[in-house]
């Protein structure tokens, strides 16, 4: 079995596990309109198939915190993508099954190269991982030849095997500040993060790519202002990927918001700060399929959108319908090739050495 640093042996299926595509007298119904999978409804039928499906399959079905509330609730184990992907290299099953995007399935695999991994639909990718290309990264390093190359986890594997030490939202912190404070740093892709890296480490010598997740990006300032004076004595819950970020640490200063009551959050921090809160209203800046994990963990809390807008199409497109097919057809499979999967792997055991790098994205 695999484990959570990626080393591994080759994961056989358990006994009475079967290989191949499987019977489902919900199959018939999978239809694609030119989008997303559709035909199938997630009601208590559509459930127990999917028990059962994975349980044949020998198959762990995990699901990222912006996924729908149905596939988060169907799911073995649900949070951000590189815990799941921990959990994944460490569990006994022999195929993954990640709902979420492309570069999380990517990360499951790269920690779990002998095991199955599949993504319920291939076409899930990711604005932001997909603002940097490996070529463009290439061109960057040349630019800067001594520089350490910092990448947060929500990248393509290929420019994870480009890159010094990986670092998620709740750890980004501490990987820069791990580095040489004369040594240059090339942070990327996302530049709300990297202007939150940079902020609290008083670094002037991080420099930060221009990507961004289009989701988060549209999380304003204005938003958030208007919410926090239309909710006052609400705590707020922003993630630092948001374009809301400068902005709430400003109603913090300016005293419009007490500066105990914001809190910059990864998806895992958010979980964790809500079972720790008083309040009776919690303002949450991310993807709004966090809200489902939130009122898990503390229902007595009104937990209330930025913005109930900022839905990522690509986190929807792994559909009831989705997850069905893949469990079915074994579809649709990940491979990384192993060159580059051993290189990205040392960019992300590096970062898990410096620590705190599964409680969120």
């Amino acid at each position: 079995m695999s484990t959570a640093t990626g080393h591994s042996t080759t994961v056989a299926p358990r006994p009475g596990t079967t290989i191949g595509r499987l019977d489902s007298p919900l199959a018939a119904r999978i239809r694609h309109d030119g989008s997303v999978y559709t035909g199938v409804e997630p009601d208590a039928e559509w459930a127990s198939e999917i028990r059962r499906l994975a349980a044949d399959r020998d198959a762990v079905i995990l699901a990222h915190n912006y996924e729908i509330p149905a596939i988060q609730d169907i799911a073995h184990h649900v949070g951000d993508s590189l815990a799941l992907s921990r959990i994944a290299a460490a569990v006994e099953q022999s195929t993954i099954v990640f709902c979420g995007v492309h570069f999380m399935a990517e990360t499951a695999k790269i920690l779990s190269p002998d095991k199955t991994v599949l993504i319920p639909d291939e076409a899930a990718g990711c604005s932001l991982a997909d603002s940097i290309t490996a070529e463009q990264l290439a061109e960057w390093k040349s630019e800067h030849p001594d520089a350490v190359v910092v990448s947060y986890v929500n990248t393509t594997a290929a420019v994870k095997a480009l890159t010094d030490i990986c670092c998620t939202s709740s750890n980004a912190v501490d990987v820069v500040a791990s580095i040489d404070p004369d040594r240059e740093v090339l942070f990327l892709p996302d530049q709300f993060l990297g202007a939150h890296v940079r902020r609290k480490t008083g670094r002037d010598n991080v420099l930060v790519w221009a990507g961004e997740c289009h989701v988060h990006a549209a999380i304003n300032g204005d938003q958030l202002t208007a919410k926090a004076g239309a909710h006052p004595g609400a705590e707020l819950f922003v993630h630092p990927e948001c374009g809301c970020a400068t902005s709430a640490l400003h109603l913090a200063t300016e005293g419009a918001v007490p500066a105990d009551q914001v809190k910059i959050l990864s998806t895992g921090g958010m979980v964790d700060a809500a079972r720790a809160s008083g309040a009776r209203e919690v303002l949450v800046a991310t993807e709004v399929g966090m809200i489902h994990q939130l009122r898990k963990a503390a229902p007595e809390i009104d937990f209330l959108p930025v913005n109930d807008q900022a839905s990522c199409p690509y986190m929807k497109m792994i559909t009831p319908a989705a997850l069905l097919r893949a469990l079915v057809e074994g579809a649709d499979e990940v491979h990384v090739d192993p060159v580059t999967a051993e290189a990205a792997r040392g960019s992300v055991e590096r970062m898990i050495a410096i620590g705190n790098p599964g409680s969120g994205e």
